[in-house]
């Protein structure tokens, strides 16, 4: 790929500016590339010196996408998607189906999903991976579906709702919130609420405006939000899946009475695609379904 002024972009920089882009700060991008933080940096830079124009704006801690950005982010979403489907040289048989996910995976319909997709398409493996951004790496080409949840402002993609989840309050086990058998809101705004604002679906505007928490915590995972609460330095919530699928001794789970369900999304990229994706829809459906009839 080159420019008008005869220099080249490569694959490196495009992955550099979506990781910055999804994570909006170049520390956590760094860490999902495995790079350092400055070389993340001169990465960037210079792809916007081959652009000749400003894709990030750097002027508050985080970082945020100008116009120019927002455009570019999709065509080099799309750049990458395609290059990753293009070097795979096997047989679209044997392609894995990767699918992303933050946290939670597909709640308690996560096993029967595996285990249905090994029995009738034991030829495409599918792949479950964690990756914790808001879009669990979709948008940077690292799987061809993710599992998310809540919103998401991401251009590009299409997205069906599975779905909606109850949300429920994650309190400290020994703490005196863990005595209650449900919660509500106000019941967590007294003290510190933990937010995890890299791939996490809750913020302060959970709340109302005249009853925000009184504290803030912010984290970069899942992991990172549950040992804090159990640590006793606040209070989350998650969805009611998040219970069974992250289990933890210092952490007690209590349904959150007043607070809105969170819809569970299917996303894919808005382009051509693995061609075994209408069959993931399909079989989602047909689980949630099964549940329900049953």
């Amino acid at each position: 790929m080159s420019t008008g002024q005869g220099r080249s972009v490569e694959l490196r920089h495009l992955r550099a500016f979506l990781a910055v882009a999804d994570a909006g700060n170049v520390t956590r991008a760094a860490a999902a590339l495995r790079l350092t933080q400055p070389a993340v940096s001169r990465t960037l830079a210079a792809l916007e010196q081959h652009l000749g124009v400003r894709l990030v704006d750097r002027s508050t801690h985080h970082l945020a996408l100008t116009p120019e950005g927002v455009v570019f982010r999709d065509k080099a979403a799309a750049a990458v998607a395609a290059f990753d489907e293009a070097v795979d040289s096997g047989g679209l048989r044997n392609w894995p189906l990767r699918l992303g996910h933050a946290w939670s995976a597909f709640g308690p319909y996560t096993t029967p999903l595996l285990r249905g997709w090994q029995e009738r398409y034991p030829e495409t493996p599918l792949e479950l991976l964690r990756i914790d951004d808001r879009t669990a790496g979709l948008t940077r080409g690292e799987v061809d579906a993710a599992l998310l949840r809540g919103p998401v402002d991401a251009p590009g993609l299409v997205t069906e709702v599975l779905f909606s989840e109850d949300r429920v309050a994650a309190v400290t086990a020994d703490g005196p919130l863990a005595a209650h058998a449900t919660l509500r809101l106000a019941d967590l705004a007294d003290g510190t609420v933990v937010l995890n604002t890299v791939s996490g679906t809750t913020t302060v505007d959970l709340w109302p405006p005249h009853a925000r928490p009184a504290a803030t915590l912010t984290v970069a995972n899942t992991d990172d939000w549950l040992t804090a609460i159990a640590a006793g330095r606040g209070s989350g919530v998650s969805v009611a899946s998040t219970a069974d699928m992250h289990p933890h001794t210092g952490v007690a789970y209590r349904p959150l009475v007043d607070a809105p369900t969170v819809p569970l999304l299917l996303a894919r990229r808005d382009a051509p695609g693995h061609p075994a994706l209408p069959k993931l829809a399909a079989m989602a459906r047909e689980i949630i379904g099964e549940d329900i009839a049953g």
